[in-house]
């Protein structure tokens, strides 16, 4: 386990694998820090692979009474990022998926000399109405939800109303993750996520100032809001290209990872010169 410190004096944890040039990977919702493993075993082959668990999704920060149990901002996770860019030295390829790929686009914007290259998977971005709604009703559903004592129902909440599931699949969801402990603790986490990305709000100028190369990657099963998200990114990056996995929805890292993980291996290859060599 690599451990280093964030600038406001934050711990940041990260599982450390495998030796040579470096790749930052950073999960998506209700993870633990544990999601990314079957990815990174495949490219701990031939690269150090880091894996932070990411500031939101840290049940031992959010038990903390000194920071008083607030969802942490997307800019905390950006200096987590890069607080463990400098402890491991450059030059970095970056990949994120979902909430952690809009963590990915901003540590891209506020550090681009840090990375020189990036893999996005599907970053649940803003890029019109707030994630929960021009009102907030999903956030405040999800909350009340959570407040008597229903996970499980603020996931549903939460994957029908935020992430664009249908109902039915959302409820499954749901009872599925009440039923699993690891996965249940996670949920006030995941709708902490939720409101730290409604409050970055719509960032496509900031993204259109990245010169870092990036991969926007993205499966074709997906609901229509997803492509949707990759689209009005890639109309604003100049150094985006954008990749489809035919037949994959957004847990192609869970279930198809040689193929996420080649998507990232050919960025690794082609921006990381001691790889090439």
């Amino acid at each position: 386990m690599l451990t280093t410190t964030s600038a406001d004096g934050t711990d940041v944890r990260a599982y450390d694998e495998g030796r040579g040039p470096v790749i930052v990977m950073l999960g998506p919702g209700l993870d633990d820090g544990t999601r990314c493993g079957k990815i990174a075993t495949i490219l701990a082959r031939r690269f150090r692979v880091v894996r932070p668990h990411r500031r939101q999704y840290r049940l031992d920060l959010k038990a903390d009474p000194r920071l008083g149990g607030a969802p942490c901002t997307v800019a905390e996770e950006v200096d987590d990022v890069l607080a463990l860019v400098r402890a491991v030295g450059g030059p970095v390829v970056l990949y994120g998926h979902s909430d952690g790929g809009v963590v990915a686009l901003e540590a891209l914007a506020a550090s681009p000399d840090s990375f020189t290259g990036a893999v996005v998977f599907e970053p649940a971005a803003v890029i019109g109405p707030p994630l929960s709604g021009e009102d907030g009703h999903v956030l405040t559903a999800a909350r009340a939800a959570l407040a008597a004592g229903r996970p499980g129902k603020a996931l549903a909440v939460f994957t029908h109303g935020a992430a664009g599931v249908p109902r039915w699949q959302a409820a499954l969801a749901g009872v599925g993750v009440a039923l699993i402990p690891r996965y249940r603790r996670l949920v006030p986490a995941q709708i902490d996520s939720l409101e730290a990305l409604d409050r970055l709000g719509v960032r496509l100028g900031t993204y259109a100032t990245i010169r870092v190369p990036t991969v926007l990657l993205g499966g074709d099963r997906n609901p229509a809001h997803i492509p949707e998200r990759l689209d009005a990114i890639e109309r604003v990056m100049p150094h985006a290209e954008r990749v489809v996995m035919r037949g994959r929805d957004h847990g192609a890292d869970v279930k198809h990872p040689a193929q996420v993980a080649a998507v990232i291996e050919a960025v690794a290859d082609g921006r990381l010169p001691t790889a090439r060599a």
